[in-house]
């Protein structure tokens, strides 16, 4: 009788446990130039909440968005706004994203830091990407072949790249497709003829940042508008969020909390 007791208890703990911990389990995926804000604000608050779970998972702001359109995922990462296709496919599944923007970044070309090149014009980047300009003597660099890389269609670092230097024009397709932030910073760094663009977040001392029509790309000139290729980063909830998706939404927009890790990340701050 008493086993039965200990096994009866240990089953209602065992339940228990399942309750709360899907109650409080949360995922999120989408945006790899978001990614680092978001890894940083999870495993703080998660530290503060040890009752909370949170997975966290990169693909791309596309992927993200397809995900909480389809309702497999709590919070979708996006470094650009929702297409208005997007939306459409959204509000046919009864789905309807409430958007909650998390930062402020500069999208900056880059090179191998032994390309002699400073900066180029937002013409002269829109012909390399399109594949009019080939060679790095053309816009005042070495007689060598220029190697393009671009993120991968799905990216919302690509769509902002389309929009605001493209002009709504497609990168050529000879560009060498990339899907992560990190994997065009590496295939970057290891070529000295190449040349990408990366969330301001993931610069480092592996690559050279170009300013784009004489002005660098920093915090500053990103907040301010002076920046050409300056955007918001965003997540997306199925509707307004509430419990404990509502929490850590409020966490990630609070200038004392979440703000901090965006600036830590070597983004921009809201406020």
């Amino acid at each position: 009788m008493r086993m039965k007791s200990i096994f009866l208890a240990a089953l209602m703990v065992m339940a228990f446990s399942m309750t709360a911990s899907a109650a409080t389990s949360m995922s999120v995926n989408g945006s790899t130039t978001v990614l680092p804000i978001m890894q940083m604000a999870v495993e703080a608050y998660m530290k503060a909440n040890p009752d909370v779970s949170i997975s966290v998972s990169g693909g791309g702001s596309g992927n993200g968005i397809k995900s909480i359109i389809d309702g497999t995922t709590d919070i979708a990462m996006a470094s650009r706004f929702m297409k208005n296709s997007e939306v459409k496919q959204a509000a046919e599944k009864g789905v309807y994203p409430v958007p909650f923007a998390v930062g402020i970044d500069a999208l900056v070309p880059i090179v191998h830091p032994s390309n002699g090149i400073s900066g180029l014009t937002g013409a002269q980047l829109k012909d390399i990407y399109m594949g009019k300009v080939t060679n790095w003597k053309d816009v005042g660099g070495d007689d060598k072949p220029i190697v393009v890389i671009s993120r991968d269609t799905s990216s919302g670092t690509y769509e902002t790249w389309e929009g605001k230097i493209m002009n709504k024009e497609r990168v050529f397709a000879g560009a060498l497709l990339q899907a992560s932030n990190g994997a065009v910073v590496q295939a970057v760094s290891k070529n000295k003829y190449a040349i990408g663009y990366i969330g301001y977040g993931y610069l480092d001392k592996s690559t050279k940042a170009l300013t784009v029509d004489g002005i660098e790309g920093n915090p500053e000139t990103a907040s301010s508008g002076k920046y050409p290729v300056s955007r918001f980063l965003y997540v997306f909830t199925n509707n307004w969020p509430t419990g404990e998706t509502a929490k850590f939404i409020m966490y990630l927009i609070n200038p004392k909390q979440g703000q901090v890790h965006a600036k830590a990340a070597g983004y921009v701050p809201l406020y």
